[in-house]
């Protein structure tokens, strides 16, 4: 049984709680916390559901990151792993080695770390389905003496007995000497995240003064003999200006006459709403190039020229191709050990998909000019030989 299905629990002390220190509260109203081991509990999924462009960097990094397919050299090895691939479970209601590969790299990208594990039933003793774990609830360290990977359920100081230690899974995303357990593709984005949903906070703060109009309606009497009758007065324009204004709303539409000195103002009028495109760009623009997404492929319409668009799905490429090395060794794994429990041939190879149509058309007309070269050297030789 998977210790992820198991019904185990962790310590009930710093399980999952966020441990609060002193990151504060940002714009968009959701909290930056910090567990003990320093791990951003929560904070990646807030900045997901605020900020929706970060959402979607990443959802598009996870779908570019293409297609792939197992690749035997025997037949019968090659039917029985099709079949897995389409239809191993993934955790509760996922299904499809693919499936399983889309969520590693989601929580890859998201969290800087994945674990993950296969299940093996005990009664065909086959691979029987596929898990991915939720982060927050383990931390990973190094093992002191061997270096290798130590997990333990976060807040506490021992480390996860596996009864299966073998069917673990688990991929680091850019780790370094003090970030071991690996960094999220969103770090350094939260103060940028801040600024923004501050922005956007204003403006909606802005559009719920302005953008909804009041008005100031002011009496000032004429003389003496008015100011004793003033506040009759001011009731009776207040009173007409109220049936005035619910009468609009039923689509009816009325004047107001008044007599003596009375003005109408809109509240707010005479300050307009700050211009915020030019420092909105400069954040989004911030975050894509944290992200490597090209603007063109969120649908934001900022210039570019052709050779720039073309640059930056050159960078993007090269980046698609960092995240397939980090999930090849995981998925060849999986299938490996699927094979190797129905006692097939466990060689097999990952064969990923070219990332878009345009590397289809560049190998082409490479193909076509070493073609074309193959032919011209052979006519040379032709002539020499002939002379």
């Amino acid at each position: 049984m998977s210790i992820f299905k198991s019904g185990r629990k962790a310590p009930a002390e710093g399980a999952v709680k966020a441990f609060e220190n002193s990151g504060g509260t940002l714009g968009g109203g959701f909290k930056v916390s910090f567990g003990a081991d320093g791990f951003e509990a929560g904070l990646y999924e807030q900045l997901r559901d605020n900020v929706p462009v970060i959402d979607a960097c990443i959802s598009k990094i996870v779908r570019l990151a293409g297609d792939f397919k197992p690749v035997c050299k025997s037949e019968r090895s090659r039917r029985l792993l099709d079949e897995f691939a389409y239809s191993v479970p993934v955790g509760v209601s996922g299904r499809s080695l693919y499936t399983f590969a889309d969520m590693y790299l989601d929580t890859l990208l998201t969290y800087g770390k994945c674990i993950a594990e296969y299940t093996v039933d005990s009664k065909t003793g086959q691979l029987s389905s596929l898990f991915v774990c939720d982060p927050e609830l383990f931390e990973v360290l190094p093992d002191k003496v061997t270096g290798q990977p130590v997990f333990r359920f976060r807040g506490s100081k021992k480390t996860v007995d596996f009864k299966n230690p073998e069917r673990i899974l688990y991929t680091a995303l850019n780790p370094t000497p003090k970030s071991p357990s690996g960094r999220s593709i969103l770090k350094g984005i939260p103060a940028l995240a801040d600024i923004l949903t501050t922005i956007y906070s204003c403006i909606g703060n802005n559009f719920d003064r302005a953008g909804n109009l009041r008005y100031a309606v002011t009496y000032k009497p004429a003389n003496d003999a008015d100011i004793q009758f003033a506040p009759q007065r001011a009731k009776a324009i207040a009173e007409q200006w109220t049936q005035g204004m619910q009468a609009a709303k039923n689509g009816v539409m009325k004047d107001f006459i008044a007599v003596g000195d009375v003005g109408i103002k809109v509240i707010g009028a005479e300050s307009g709403l700050i211009d915020t495109e030019i420092p909105v760009r400069q954040l989004i623009e911030q975050m894509i190039s944290k992200l490597s997404i090209p603007p063109f492929l969120l649908g934001l319409n900022w210039s570019s020229t052709e050779r720039m668009a073309s640059q930056q799905a050159d960078i993007l490429t090269s980046e698609l191709e960092y995240y397939r090395r980090l999930l090849t060794p995981v998925l060849l794994k999986v299938c490996k050990s699927f094979l190797t429990l129905a006692g097939e041939d466990s060689e097999v190879e990952i064969s990923w998909a070219n990332i878009n149509l345009q590397d289809e058309e560049a190998l082409a007309r490479a193909r076509l000019y070493n073609c074309q070269a193959d032919e011209i050297l052979h006519r040379l030789n032709t002539s020499k030989g002939d002379n």
